[in-house]
């Protein structure tokens, strides 16, 4: 793959991550977290699964590779995004789930290199630190209208949130350490296949399972499945094969930064000093965090 491509992933893949948050912004009007997030990885395992059998993709061999796969299909799709949605959905505020988001890089710099050998140098430290700090100003003006007294009745939303963070982190780390090769068209397919059934009886037993059927609601299932379930997870999956994990996962902290961009483009919404001060001082934390 050409060096420019290689280097213009982890951007590609923030922008479509980024839209995930507005997705679940219009979907919670018109249906239910857990029943959505099983709708979307099934038709995502159907849609990639028919995929792979039209392009003869091969499949997995051996019913360890696709325990393998499963396992990190049912930590980086079902637990972490069912973690999230059901959060948010439950009361969670979105400043404060986006600041739990940047656990991710933390938790990953500290399990590293326990798991993979990966080392963390004094300036990615420094980086990672910068990131945090940028993305706690870029929410600032949600954090701040959340009184502490608040966050006691969200505390269970806000520790499922965290196992959700702790999920995708770990899920991130099996991944790179088990699941080296493989199509990802087949590999994607039983990932999806696998959280499905890990989110439905989730969704069965916490939810009356709504889902009103219209064209919004089609147009955002459509972008999630074919956007962000697919396009999305591939860029990732890819950008694990080929680089540390550690590195990789700071560019979530600009995550938070985009979807203020799209929230005052798309809803109107204000943008403050402070704000693109939290950006610029992320974009800082991400590039100190990602150098060689």
């Amino acid at each position: 793959m050409p060096p420019v491509l290689l280097r213009a992933m982890p951007l590609v893949f923030t922008f479509l991550w980024s839209t995930g948050w507005v997705v679940a912004g219009y979907s919670a009007r018109y249906a239910d977290a857990l029943t959505f997030l099983f709708v979307r990885f099934s038709l995502a395992a159907m849609l990639l699964a028919g995929l792979a059998l039209a392009s003869g993709a091969p499949w997995p061999r051996g019913w360890r590779a696709v325990f393998d796969i499963a396992i990190t299909g049912i930590l980086l799709h079902g637990l972490y995004l069912a973690g999230v949605w059901w959060a948010v959905r439950h009361g969670l505020p979105a400043g404060i789930s986006g600041l739990i988001a940047g656990l991710q890089p933390i938790l990953t710099a500290l399990f590293a290199p326990l798991f993979l050998g990966e080392r963390i140098s004094p300036i990615r430290w420094l980086g990672i630190a910068c990131g945090f700090l940028g993305i706690a100003l870029v929410l600032e003006p949600q954090l701040a209208n959340v009184p502490p007294a608040a966050l006691l009745g969200v505390a269970v939303p806000m520790l499922v949130n965290v196992a959700g963070m702790f999920a995708v982190t770990f899920g991130s780390f099996y991944q790179k350490a088990r699941v080296v090769s493989g199509d990802l068209r087949t590999m994607t397919a039983i990932q999806y296949v696998a959280a499905a059934l890990v989110v439905l009886p989730l969704a069965l037993a916490l939810e009356p399972m709504r889902i009103e059927w219209n064209l919004t609601m089609a147009l955002v299932l459509a972008w999630s499945v074919i956007v962000l379930s697919i396009g999305g997870i591939w860029l990732y999956l890819l950008m694990i094969r080929k680089g540390e994990v550690s590195r990789i996962v700071t560019f979530l902290y600009l995550v938070p930064a985009l979807v203020a961009v799209e929230a005052w483009l798309l809803f109107g919404e204000s943008l403050t000093g402070l704000q693109m001060a939290g950006m610029a001082v992320t974009v800082l934390g991400v590039a100190l965090a990602s150098r060689k």
